[in-house]
């Protein structure tokens, strides 16, 4: 049976078909569909985990235990889950061990532009790195296989383009695999120093052993051209924009050689060498840093790459048609005018607009911001978030940052507050921890948990708040005021607020500026792009009353996408769900909801 697939999507086909017994993840786009398409089989236990580092710790218990599984992650989660990761190359793998790290060149969704190929290398844990759709299914596959041979997990790198564009893939049906036995084996499993320092050296034989299936395995393979005059080294989406520049030019086509290199650490030096033997010029194309580059020069073999290719971004078959040809592509149709700029902004009745609304009233304030959605309050006209630097930096930043602003004259002092700001699934990711030392380090900070009820800004998957698992089975929903108090923070000083009704935010913060110890708002409304949010609300809008405008422009200094002005103030009615934050702010009263009230 064949059918079109997405890279995503063959992950999770080939992981079910491979007879994965456990598969675990937190979502972060490019790699969020790989365990929401896993769900889909029954003979997989799925599950979206707190954090990736908990992921991968569930996932190697399941492999100790002899259990096939598959932790996925986007390249910056693998930053989180480094601590067992590196620890689980030394004790092996029982049942098959496959990482999924869902690298982003270019940044799309993304804080940085870091290359998980290092991982490897680092981590001495062997790598796949698939093309397409076809291999990403044969590869995860084959990545459980020889998890087992080789007791070892598996990195299965892929990037944005692999993992979200679609090809065709032949399937396959599921080969069930009993539980590998599990014995007892303190030595191997309690990484003591002792016991670690005798797996390390078992580590460097088993990369020897590596090294010589890499250079004769059929992921490592030469694409012979009629000529070889020029020859391309290259693997994952890197190899497909080669072979697309080169091969769709017909004074081109059949002319040049490849090396296509789909198992990448370790790298196959001897099929390296061969394949330089017999080329005039080298050329080695991918994305990011010169990882494969620098082995090929290691081994005393000059090629050019980084020389006449970009370190940032994403390539495409135009950018290598030109770095090795010197062809430009011709034009393409293109239209007398621009388009206008459209940066992002947070959705028309976004939960979030109102306390950053709110906050943009304090100028004595600095925010330490999060990943999320709300990421988008730093964007005008809101301005609010002062810096974002990655998952619970929100919390644990602005214990920093008020510890430092602490120590400026009192007389003076141009920094009155510090706010942090993290979502929900954020603060359970790891935000706690960061609550936790500002409690026990009596930080003054305040902190605004903004609680949407779901993993907005990845899809709408679950987290440990919203009762649900991965699966949609009714669980427990962690209470966030709880956890709060259950953290240490008085219950006089946890606060919840309704994200819709401007005064209660307002008298919140208030509270929290004033406050002279750890303070939490908790600011609740669902996403507003939650379907049954979206039907609930569906009869409720916002309108203008001409007569009572006076065109003052305060409605749009809440940055709703709905609201524009061309002579007048208009409300776009079909985006607007009547959350009323545009009416709340406008001094004469010319804004009114019609429809149903807000539950």
């Amino acid at each position: 049976m064949r059918r079109i697939m997405t890279g995503n999507e063959a992950i999770a086909r080939g992981a079910w078909e491979a007879g994965c017994h456990v598969a675990v993840a937190y979502p972060g786009t490019p790699s969020s569909e790989i365990l929401e398409n896993m769900a889909l089989y029954d003979e997989i236990d799925s599950e979206w985990s707190t954090n990736e580092k908990v992921a991968l710790e569930i996932a190697s218990g399941a492999s100790i235990a002899g259990a096939r599984a598959l932790s996925a992650m986007k390249h910056v989660g693998l930053n989180v889950a480094a601590d067992p990761f590196f620890t689980m190359s030394y004790i092996g793998a029982n049942g098959g061990l496959v990482v999924v790290t869902a690298d982003d060149p270019g940044l799309f969704s993304s804080q940085n532009e870091q290359d998980n190929r290092w991982y490897a290398f680092h981590a001495k844990t062997p790598m796949l790195e698939p093309s397409d759709s076809q291999e990403c299914l044969d590869f995860v596959k084959d990545a459980f296989d020889l998890s087992e041979r080789f007791d070892v997990p598996f990195l299965f790198r892929v990037t944005t383009r692999v993992c979200h564009s679609k090809t065709i893939v032949d399937l396959g049906e599921r080969v069930e695999r009993p539980l590998r036995s599990y014995e007892r084996d303190p030595a191997r499993r309690v990484m003591t120093p002792a016991a670690a320092k005798g797996r390390r050296y078992l580590m460097e034989e088993r990369e020897k052993t590596l090294s010589d299936f890499s250079n004769d395995c059929k992921y490592n393979y030469i694409e012979w051209g009629s000529e070889r005059e020029i020859g391309i080294i290259s693997s994952g989406i890197s190899y497909q924009y080669a072979r697309e520049a080169i091969e769709s030019l017909p004074q081109m086509a059949g002319r040049v050689s490849y090396l296509k290199l789909g198992f990448t650490y370790p790298l196959p030096d001897e099929l390296i060498r061969s394949f330089a033997d017999e080329i005039m010029r080298i050329y080695v194309v991918e994305e990011n840093e010169p990882y494969i580059e620098n082995f090929v020069k290691q081994l005393g073999i000059p090629c050019l790459g980084r020389d006449v290719l970009p370190a940032v971004d994403e390539l495409g078959p135009g950018l290598v048609r030109r770095a090795i040809l010197g062809i430009e592509l011709p034009e393409g149709y293109s239209a007398d005018i621009s388009p206008p700029p459209r940066p992002p902004v947070l959705c028309p009745g976004c939960s979030h607009r109102g306390i950053f609304y709110a906050m943009s009233k304090y100028k004595d304030i600095v925010v330490s911001g999060d990943i999320g959605c709300y990421t988008l309050g730093a964007m005008p006209p809101l301005g609010v978030i002062d810096s974002v630097i990655c998952m619970g930096a929100g919390v644990s930043s602005g214990i920093g940052l008020a510890k430092a602003f602490a120590k400026q004259p009192k007389d003076g002092a141009k920094v009155k507050k510090i706010f942090g700001v993290i979502g929900d699934s954020t603060f359970f990711h790891s935000g706690i921890t960061g609550l936790i030392d500002a409690v026990v380090n009596k930080s003054d900070m305040a902190l605004c948990i903004l609680d949407n009820r779901v993993t907005a800004m990845t899809g709408h998957q679950q987290n440990p708040g919203v009762g649900l698992t991965l699966k949609g089975e009714k669980t427990v929903a962690v209470d966030l005021r709880e956890l709060c108090v259950a953290c240490g923070v008085r219950p006089e000083n946890v606060r919840t607020a309704d994200s819709y009704d401007m005064k209660d935010l307002e008298a919140a913060l208030r509270d929290a500026y004033s406050a002279k110890e750890i303070f939490v708002i908790i600011a609740t409304q669902p996403c507003a792009l939650i379907k049954d949010v979206m039907r609930s609300r569906s009869g409720m809008y916002c309108e203008v009353d001409e007569n009572r405008c006076v065109k003052c422009k305060i409605c749009m200094k809440v940055g709703c996408p709905a609201i524009s002005f061309s002579g007048s103030i208009e409300i776009e009615r079909p985006m607007c769900n009547g959350c009323a934050i545009c009416a709340q702010v406008c001094p004469k009263d010319a804004i009114v909801r019609v429809g149903e009230s807000i539950d």
